[in-house]
């Protein structure tokens, strides 16, 4: 996640404390190897210690666009339209369970 959006994020999430407790955060790379260091960035902080979240962990909520929390709450055809071929490719399982992975770590605190 490059230091613009660390940059945005941070000020939304920081911007007021209701704020936060309703933000959550949706990714959807491809790549899911970059998208759970970015979730883990939104959540834990930067881990390469470069970026507006080096040190600072927002504890945000994260999900990937193709779990099935977020999948119910998009209208079926727009997901079909947008999202539906990439379905194939994907391992949604996996998806799910390393970013239910972090989201658990970071209910434990």
């Amino acid at each position: 996640m490059d230091p613009e959006h660390q940059s945005n994020i941070k000020k939304v999430a920081e911007s007021d404390e209701n704020v936060q407790k309703d933000l959550i955060v949706v990714l959807g790379a491809n790549d899911v190897e970059g998208a759970e260091i970015s979730a883990e960035t939104v959540t834990f902080g930067d881990p390469s210690f470069t970026g507006p979240l080096a040190g600072v962990s927002l504890g945000l909520p994260v999900y990937h666009i193709l779990e099935p929390e977020l999948k119910a709450s998009i209208p079926k055809d727009v997901y079909e339209e947008n999202l539906g071929i990439w379905t194939l490719a994907a391992d949604i399982e996996d998806i799910g369970c390393r970013f239910r992975a972090i989201r658990e770590k970071a209910a434990k605190g």
